[in-house]
């Protein structure tokens, strides 16, 4: 079905006029390969950069026609824009802030960085997300360190201390948030094009994990990936949210980057394993949003030790305190360390995570504890020299 259904998009393209006057799409090469699962279908335009602008309506149009075709009940479009060759490369330039009164009008911050002086930190004009204050990052340097169950913990002990909490899953080729919440419907959209996020245990939820089916591969360039992202964070009714989580792929690669270049991030939070080869990948991380001059929040150990149920006895299996070691030695906080627990585990793979399952136990309360030093780190570093990052209203 899914070659008849390319095959049905291929044709309404070649009937659809480019905006630019230069024929259909498809004639030009400018539409990727078309991924077809439960019936979404996901492809990108490759346009020239001067020429975006004028290319997004007609991505909108095309999503709205594609869902004509039979078996297809949604589509995601994402516009790639490409340099001409022999183009110089060069660092992304800030937008220059609007007119006062102005809408999308960017309001100025001057926190300081992460373990500064309290100099002001260089003016913001990342657009936000209207209706939501703060957004942090969950980010390791390299995958298995627990990072997903981590930032779902956190996103849960957030909410327990009283704030209205989303969760973004930003791992396109392996998210965990369906699982580890247990959310099995796909979201819904009231008018066609912003989509209403799921919801469990009071948290917000938004995953392409939500979109496709869990075995089905993602095998996206780059530019598609970049798409999916900034659609999931800004064509998402998230509403009224004191913080947003956002649960990063593993690694310092484009999705990580685009995202701290491109959100106001009030911060980050950097997820390792004790043991020294997992604490090189973590520096990594670290330093990649140092250099977008997004503030390190702290470190957290994750596996940091175990106790034996049966006799009480300690293990340090990946051995203990490299992260909080490494931490001192980055000049940055520690926020705590999480033991190597079955339980965790268990609670995480039924999909009822430890805080909500378990909520007066001690491994819910370490969680909590990190939640608390991560808010304190975030109102610090706003008190060296304004508000944290503000959000702009488009």
């Amino acid at each position: 079905m899914s070659d008849a259904q390319k095959s049905a998009i291929h044709e309404l393209l070649r009937g659809l006029d480019a905006p630019d006057g230069k024929g259909d799409v498809v004639s030009r090469g400018m539409v990727s390969d078309i991924f077809i699962a439960d019936g979404k279908a996901f492809f990108s335009l490759s346009v020239p950069a001067a020429e975006a602008d004028r290319f997004e309506p007609f991505c909108r149009e095309i999503e709205r026609r594609v869902v004509s075709i039979d078996g297809i009940a949604s589509a995601l479009v994402a516009l790639t824009a490409e340099k001409a060759a022999g183009t110089p490369s060069r660092s992304p330039q800030p937008v220059p802030p609007q007119q006062p009164g102005r809408p999308g009008q960017a309001i100025r911050s001057g926190a300081a960085p992460a373990g500064g002086s309290g100099a002001p930190r260089p003016a913001t004009s990342k657009p936000g997300v209207p209706g939501i204050d703060r957004i942090i990052a969950v980010a390791s340097g390299k995958g298995g360190v627990g990072k997903s169950t981590t930032a779902v913990n956190l996103a849960l002990s957030f909410a327990a201390l009283g704030l209205k909490v989303g969760i973004l899953d930003a791992d396109i080729y392996g998210p965990s948030i369906p699982r580890l919440l247990n959310l099995k419907e796909k979201p819904r959209s009231g008018d066609g094009r912003m989509l209403i996020p799921l919801e469990a245990y009071g948290l917000k939820a938004m995953s392409m994990g939500f979109l496709v089916d869990e075995e089905t591969p993602m095998i996206w360039r780059g530019p598609m990936v970049m798409s999916a992202l900034t659609q999931m964070l800004r064509e998402v009714e998230w509403g009224t949210l004191d913080l947003l989580v956002v649960d990063m792929p593993p690694g310092t690669g484009d999705a990580q980057l685009t995202m701290a270049q491109q959100v106001p991030l009030a911060g980050a939070v950097i997820v390792s394993t004790p043991q020294d080869l997992a604490l090189i990948d973590a520096r990594k991380g670290l330093a990649m949003f140092r250099k977008v001059e997004v503030p390190v929040l702290g470190i957290v150990e994750n596996m940091s030790y175990f106790i034996a149920p049966d006799t009480g006895a300690r293990y340090d299996i990946f051995g203990h305190g490299g992260a909080k070691a490494e931490a001192q030695r980055l000049g940055v906080p520690f926020l705590g360390e999480v033991p190597l627990e079955m339980v965790i585990r268990e609670t995480s793979d039924a999909g009822r995570p430890i805080v909500v399952a378990e909520p007066e136990s001690r491994h819910a309360a370490v969680y909590r504890d990190i939640a608390a030093r991560t808010l304190a780190e975030m109102d610090r570093d706003a008190a060296g020299g304004a508000k944290a990052p503000a959000i702009v209203f488009e």
